[in-house]
């Protein structure tokens, strides 16, 4: 398959199957516009578990699945935010866990599945829930991005520690926990809420510089009470 990112305010990824036979899936409502010689199906993708778990990540507890029936059959995924789309080779890296929603759509070969963090205290009190998602298998997946990507490459043993929301994903070699800021003035005044995340390399960070349910809480505080 083939594929380019389109827009640049509100993206989508626009794929074009090489043979027939190929496939794309993503969650329920997804798909933006395709050409004729595309066959859907919607389904649970992985059996009843895995499609509970999902839900639970932030997902649809349907998938749709998208099968080329001829070669040069045309498909688009558009973002529901405004921001990025960013490519990954998921075989390449490794594999990735990230937050929920970030996942908008991968060739048939990429596996989607929950993950449970490795601490309690990072599902307890991480912002995204106990069940993050975990990426694996082959091929090319694509993920949102909330405004703008900003990349890191922590070294064995270095610290980021970034608002919840702010964080995408990270591979596998990074561990992942929750931080209580410290301090009563910090906690009451600082605005940035009781716990950070922590990530300690190696590995690849992924970041974004729009933490979307900060903003979405934002403007409705200011919608009038009736």
């Amino acid at each position: 398959m083939k594929y380019r990112v389109l827009g640049d305010t509100m993206p989508a990824v626009e794929v074009v199957f090489d043979r027939a036979g190929e496939m794309m899936y993503t969650q329920s409502g997804g798909m933006a516009w395709m050409s004729e010689g595309i066959a859907m199906e919607s389904n649970m993708k992985g059996g009843f578990g895995k499609s509970i778990g999902r839900m639970f990540s932030g997902e649809s507890l349907f998938m749709a699945t998208y099968k080329a029936e001829r070669p040069d059959a045309m498909i688009a995924f558009a973002s529901t935010v405004a921001g990025e789309v960013l490519p990954v080779d998921i075989g390449a890296s490794g594999g990735l866990i990230c937050q929920k929603g970030a996942f908008l759509c991968a060739e048939e070969s990429v596996t989607l599945s929950v993950a449970l963090t490795k601490k309690l205290s990072a599902g307890v009190f991480g912002g995204e829930g106990f069940i993050l998602q975990d990426i694996s298998g082959s091929g090319m997946v694509f993920l949102e991005i909330d405004g703008n990507k900003v990349e890191k490459q922590l070294t064995p043993g270095e610290v980021i520690k970034v608002d919840t929301g702010n964080v995408v994903a990270f591979e596998k070699t990074v561990s992942y926990e929750i931080e209580r800021v410290k301090g009563l003035k910090n906690i009451f005044f600082g605005g940035e809420g009781l716990f950070l995340t922590k990530l300690t390399g190696p590995g690849r960070v992924i970041l974004q510089t729009q933490n979307f349910n900060e903003f979405a809480g934002r403007i409705a505080r200011l919608i009038p009470a009736k």
